[in-house]
């Protein structure tokens, strides 16, 4: 919960400081102005947003987003009408380097991808009044927080839920060894008789992570409040 509290006061901080004539993206203060307020309900009563990204790196000064998908979850149920892939154009003289031999994605694919800004401008559009859904979320936040620190201001600070973390406080809670694999998205899913699907793609990792997200939950056989599994 250290994370909620710490998201919440750094944002109070920036919103006192833009009250001072500190720049913010009114996209981003907009997400927080419609940041969901039933952190008690049941889960099925609250949208979430599921998110995955691909990278050039797995870290962030060293590399760009190349990629983002994303999938609402309303009522219940992983609303596949709200699906959303987009590249985004690298900057990088570098390019895409051996990382495409993970996301099969080339340079000259991204030649048609957005700017960033546009990219960043949709996603912060999807966001409002829903809850973010990562599976490993510091790896996709540490790119977006950048992003949005570069371009809005402040990073996104939003609520957040991390199904490997879930995964993860389950299955230590159980005294279970966190074999190598055992936190993978796939390794996850195979817990829950999830079927395989093709990894590292963006927009498949996200609905990947919609289904197992609905799994855990499903799993647990009772009402889950949405503070009981932020991160």
């Amino acid at each position: 919960m250290w994370a909620i509290q710490l998201r919440r006061l750094n944002r109070r901080r920036l919103l006192r400081r833009h009250a001072g004539e500190f720049p913010l993206s009114d996209e981003l203060l907009r997400c927080w102005d419609q940041l969901p307020q039933g952190a008690a309900m049941d889960w099925r009563e609250q949208e979430f947003l599921v998110a995955d990204i691909e990278t050039s790196s797995l870290e962030v000064n060293d590399g760009e987003m190349l990629s983002i998908g994303w999938v609402v979850i309303k009522a219940g149920a992983v609303q596949l009408s709200t699906v959303q892939h987009l590249l985004v154009v690298n900057s990088s003289e570098k390019g895409v380097g051996d990382s495409a031999t993970i996301h099969q994605l080339r340079d000259c694919e991204l030649e048609g991808g957005l700017e960033a800004e546009v990219v960043l401008s949709q996603f912060l559009q999807a966001c409002a009044g829903r809850v973010l859904v990562f599976h490993h979320c510091e790896l996709d936040l540490a790119f977006l927080d950048d992003l949005s620190r570069r371009l809005c201001g402040a990073p996104l600070l939003l609520p957040v839920v991390d199904t490997l973390q879930l995964e993860k406080r389950k299955l230590t809670q159980k005294n279970q060894t966190l074999h190598h694999g055992v936190l993978t998205l796939a390794g996850c899913r195979r817990r829950y008789s999830l079927p395989d699907f093709l990894a590292h793609n963006a927009l498949m990792d996200a609905v990947a992570t919609a289904e197992l997200l609905m799994a855990i939950l499903a799993h647990r056989g009772k009402k889950v409040r949405v503070k009981e599994i932020l991160f």
